[in-house]
């Protein structure tokens, strides 16, 4: 990756707790309808956008849900102010227990681009959280989590309106999609 505008946070565990993410992709301006009402039914400790925000409304809408983490993906001309790239450090008692490094554009198919894995590498990551395909994936590729939560925005051929939950606590990591015209667990 050329050049890349980064961030970073450190969001610390509750003692003996866990936390909650959020994790949206790809809203391209029109976030399904039910998206607000099914995250603040999450009550979720923080929120990703992994880019392709397009009107920067849709931030403010889950700014008021809860705090935000965003990356500006490729259609983003509007957005110069917002990262391409956020690391965000998952701790417990001051010592990290994960570390998320967030972009747009992360995969080929199901494996990590070589870009990437050098950059997650690098940078000591353990899960890589991505959009733009719009394909909602949870899986691993050379020893590094991948976590898509596929498109939260207008439906694009076939594919499901989804959006992630990440959650992080004493007994690991758990991953997993739900569906936004449903609001049940969504899988393939």
């Amino acid at each position: 990756m050329a050049e890349t505008r980064e961030q970073f946070a450190e969001v610390p565990l509750p003692p003996g707790g866990s936390l909650r993410f959020a994790v949206v992709a790809d809203t391209h301006s029109l976030p399904h309808p039910r998206m607000a009402p099914l995250l603040t039914a999450l009550r979720p400790d923080a929120i990703l956008h992994a880019g392709d925000i397009g009107d920067l409304a849709v931030l403010e809408g889950l700014r008021a849900i809860g705090p935000l983490y965003a990356i500006r993906g490729n259609i983003d001309a509007r957005a110069p102010h917002l990262p391409e790239l956020f690391t965000i450090d998952v701790t417990r008692d001051g010592d990290r227990a994960l570390r998320i490094l967030l972009l747009h554009i992360g995969v080929n198919g199901p494996r990590l681009r070589a870009d990437v894995v050098r950059l997650a590498k690098a940078r000591g990551a353990d899960l890589v959280v991505c959009g733009h395909s719009h394909l909602p994936f949870i899986g691993r590729d050379r020893g590094i989590g991948v976590f898509n939560p596929g498109s939260i925005g207008p439906r694009r051929f076939a594919l499901p309106i989804v959006f992630g939950t990440i959650d992080v606590g004493e007994s690991g990591v758990r991953m997993a999609h739900v569906d936004a015209e449903t609001g049940l667990a969504w899988s393939p």
